[in-house]
C-alpha cells in the first residue's frame, strides 16, 4: 500500500569510477558502477567507443544524405517531365513533401525517446527510406509504372493513371517515414558514442557536429552536380538508382557497427513528463514555496546512469510548486509518486525548465534562416538575368549551380574552423570550443545581416546595368539579361555558407548539450521544426510583399522580370528584420543559463568556497 510522506531525502549513491586513457583520437572510456540502496546488482558498464564507431556512423550518414538529397533535389523536374504533372500541381506536391519531412521528425523523436530508442528508430527509418527510393526508381525503370512519353506531334501528353500515382505516393510515404526517424536521431545517436563526462569525449562531440555538416554539404554539392546531371541528361532510371544504391550502402554500414554502438534506452515519454509538470504546478498554484526547499520538495534518488542529475535552479520558481509534498500526496514503497499528475520529481521540473529556457533562443533561429532561404531561392533568378559566362569563353554556368558556392564555403570553413580556429581560440579564451555556443550562433545571425546588405547592393548593381547599359539578350522569363557578371553573386552566397556554419551547426550542438539526455531526439525534431517554420515564414513574407506591391506594376518588388521589380528593397527590408532579430537574440543570450549537471554544480560550489577562503 502507498504511504504518505512529508519529506523525502535523497539516499547517497556510491560511485566507483575508473578511467582509461586512449591513444590519438580514441575516446576516453568511463566505467561507472552504482551501488543501489536496496542492494540490487551494479549497473552495467557503459563502454564508449568514440571515434571507433564513427566510420559506421559518419559513413551511414554520408551515404544516407547522398541518397536522400540525390532523390529529392530534382523531384520537381521528374514529376513534370516523366509524370507530366502541371507545374502548379508538381510544385504543390513537392512543397507538401518537403514540409512533411520537416514536421514528421517531431513524431519520430517522440517514438525514439519514449518507446523505441534511437538505434531501433534509425534502423527502421533507414530501411523505410531505402524502400521508398527503390519504389521511386521502379517508377522510372518500369514503363507500366509511369505515363507514356509525349509523342511530340502536338498531341496532349497523357497523365498518370490511379495505379501509377498510388505507387508514386507509396514511395513518398516510405521516404517521409524514413525522414521522420533519421532526422531527429542521427545527430544525437552519433554524439551518444562519446563520453560527455571526459574532455576527450566533449571534444569528440564538438568535432562530430562539424564533420556531420561537412558531409551534409558534400552530399548537397554531389547531388546538385553529378546526380542531377545523370538524371537530366543520361537516364532517370540510372539517376534515381544511384541514390538508391547509396542508401543501401548506408543501411549496411549502420547495421555492421551494431555491436560497438552505445544504445541509450528510452526512459518514458518526455512529452508526458512535461504535461505532468504543467498540470501539477497548476493544481498547486495557490501554495507558497517553503523556505526549506531541500526538505519539502520531492527529490527521490536519481538512479539513471545515462541521464545526468540536474541541480535545482531558481528560475521559473512557479514550476517548483509541482514538487511540493502535501498530506494529499502518496509515495509508493519504491520512492515514486502514486499520482504523477499531482506530484512531480524535482528532476522533471528541471528538465522542463531546460526546455522553457531554450524556446526563446530557438524562436530567434527561425528568423535567422529566412535570409538564407531567401538568398538560396532568389540567387537562381538573379543568375538567370546576369552574365553567367566564364570570362570570354562560351561556357555558361547553370543558374542552379551558383548555390554550390554556399555549400563549398560552409564545407571549407567548417574544416578550417574545426582544425585550426577552435584550437587557437581555446588557447586565447581558455573555453571549450574557443567561444560559447551562443556566441557562435550570434556570429551567424550577425553574418546574415551582412549577407542581406551585400545581396541588396549586388542586386541594385545588376538591375542598374540591365536598365542603363547594353544587355546580353533575353532570359527565359522574358526579362533582359544584365551585362553584370554573375560572379558578383558569389560574395552573398559565401557569406550565407559562413552564416550557416556558425549558427546552424551551433544550433545542433547547443540543442544536444542543453536538452536533457532523454530528450535529445526531441532536440533534433525541434531543429527541423524550426527549419520548416523558416520556410513557411519566408513564403508568408513573399506572399505579403507580392500582394502589397503587386497591384502596381511599376512598384512591384517581385515582378516576374527582376529588372522591373525591386528585389533589392526586399533584401534591405529582410536585413532590417534580421538586425532586430540579432538584438532579440542578444537579450535571450544574456538571460539564458547553461545547463549543468549536479556534479558540475558541486565542483563550482567547491571552487567558490576555495576562492572565498583565499
Amino acid at each position: 500500500m502507498p504511504r504518505r510522506m512529508h519529506s523525502v531525502h535523497p539516499t547517497p549513491i556510491i560511485r566507483e569510477t575508473t578511467k582509461r586513457e586512449e591513444q590519438g583520437t580514441r575516446s576516453m572510456t568511463t566505467s561507472t558502477r552504482e551501488e543501489q540502496p536496496n542492494g540490487e546488482a551494479a549497473k552495467p558498464v557503459i563502454n564508449y567507443r568514440g571515434w571507433k564507431a564513427m566510420p559506421y556512423v559518419i559513413g551511414n550518414e554520408t551515404f544516407e544524405k547522398l541518397g536522400t538529397i540525390g532523390t529529392s533535389a530534382n523531384l520537381l523536374v521528374y514529376l513534370t517531365t516523366v509524370f507530366h504533372m502541371k507545374s502548379v500541381a508538381a510544385a504543390t506536391l513537392v512543397t507538401v513533401f518537403n514540409g512533411t519531412t520537416n514536421l514528421i521528425p517531431l513524431l519520430g523523436a517522440f517514438l525514439a525517446d519514449t518507446y523505441l530508442g534511437r538505434y531501433a528508430t534509425l534502423g527502421a527509418a533507414s530501411v523505410a527510406s531505402f524502400l521508398g527510393m527503390l519504389i521511386l526508381t521502379l517508377t522510372a525503370a518500369v514503363s507500366k509504372l509511369h505515363p507514356p512519353p509525349c509523342s511530340g506531334h502536338g498531341d496532349a501528353c497523357h497523365g498518370a493513371n490511379p495505379t501509377q500515382l498510388a505507387v508514386l505516393f507509396a514511395s513518398y510515404v516510405f521516404m517521409v517515414i524514413g525522414a521522420g526517424g533519421i532526422r531527429p536521431c542521427n545527430l544525437a545517436f552519433g554524439a551518444d558514442q562519446f563520453d560527455p563526462a571526459t574532455e576527450a569525449g566533449k571534444r569528440g562531440i564538438a568535432s562530430f557536429f562539424n564533420w556531420y555538416y561537412m558531409t551534409f554539404t558534400f552530399a548537397m554539392m554531389a547531388s546538385s552536380t553529378f546526380v542531377i546531371y545523370v538524371q537530366s541528361n543520361v537516364s532517370w532510371s540510372l539517376g534515381l538508382a544511384i541514390p538508391t544504391a547509396f542508401m543501401f550502402i548506408s543501411c549496411v554500414l549502420f547495421f555492421v557497427g551494431t555491436k560497438i554502438y552505445v544504445k541509450v534506452r528510452p526512459e518514458g515519454s518526455p512529452i508526458t513528463s512535461i504535461a505532468q509538470v504543467l498540470v501539477a504546478a497548476f493544481r498547486k498554484r495557490a501554495l507558497k514555496l517553503p523556505d526549506d526547499l531541500k526538505g519539502s520538495l520531492f527529490d527521490p534518488p536519481h538512479l539513471s546512469s545515462l541521464v545526468s542529475k540536474l541541480p535545482h535552479t531558481d528560475q521559473f520558481s512557479f514550476l517548483d510548486k509541482a514538487t511540493i509534498i502535501t498530506p494529499m500526496d502518496d509515495i509508493k514503497p519504491d520512492g515514486s509518486a502514486s499520482d504523477g499528475w499531482r506530484l512531480c520529481r524535482l528532476q522533471q521540473v528541471e528538465q522542463m525548465k531546460c526546455l522553457v529556457r531554450i524556446i526563446p533562443v530557438w524562436s530567434s533561429c527561425i528568423i535567422f534562416e529566412v535570409p538564407v532561404v531567401m538568398t538560396w531561392n532568389y540567387a537562381v533568378f538573379q543568375a538567370l538575368q546576369s552574365d553567367r559566362h566564364l570570362g570570354h569563353s562560351n561556357f555558361e554556368i547553370p543558374a542552379a549551380t551558383f548555390n554550390v558556392f554556399t555549400m563549398a564555403a560552409m564545407t571549407i570553413w567548417l574544416l578550417v574552423y574545426d582544425r585550426f580556429v577552435v584550437p587557437l581560440l581555446q588557447r586565447v579564451t581558455g573555453k571549450e570550443g574557443g567561444i560559447t555556443l551562443l556566441q557562435r550562433m550570434g556570429t551567424g545571425i550577425a553574418l546574415s545581416v551582412v549577407m542581406m546588405i551585400v545581396a541588396g547592393l549586388v542586386e541594385e548593381r545588376r538591375r542598374s546595368y540591365a536598365l542603363h547599359k547594353p544587355t546580353l539578350g533575353t532570359a527565359s522569363n522574358g526579362g533582359a539579361i544584365s551585362s553584370m557578371s554573375g560572379l558578383w553573386l558569389i560574395p552573398q552566397l559565401v557569406i550565407a555558407g559562413l552564416s550557416d556554419a556558425f549558427n546552424l551547426v551551433g544550433q545542433v550542438e547547443f540543442y544536444y548539450k542543453q536538452f536533457p539526455e532523454n530528450m535529445r531526439s526531441m532536440a533534433g525534431g525541434l531543429l527541423f521544426l524550426g527549419l520548416a517554420c523558416s520556410n513557411y515564414l519566408c513564403s508568408l513574407i513573399i506572399t505579403i510583399v507580392h500582394r502589397t506591391t503587386g497591384g502596381h506594376q511599376k512598384n512591384n518588388w517581385l515582378a516576374e522580370d527582376l529588372n522591373q521589380g525591386r528585389l533589392d528593397l526586399l533584401y534591405f527590408s529582410i536585413a532590417s528584420l534580421s538586425a532586430l532579430n540579432f538584438v532579440f537574440f542578444i537579450v535571450c543570450a544574456k538571460w539564458y543559463r547553461y545547463k549543468t549537471s549536479d556534479k558540475d554544480h558541486e565542483i563550482a560550489l567547491q571552487t567558490m568556497e576555495i576562492k572565498s577562503s583565499v
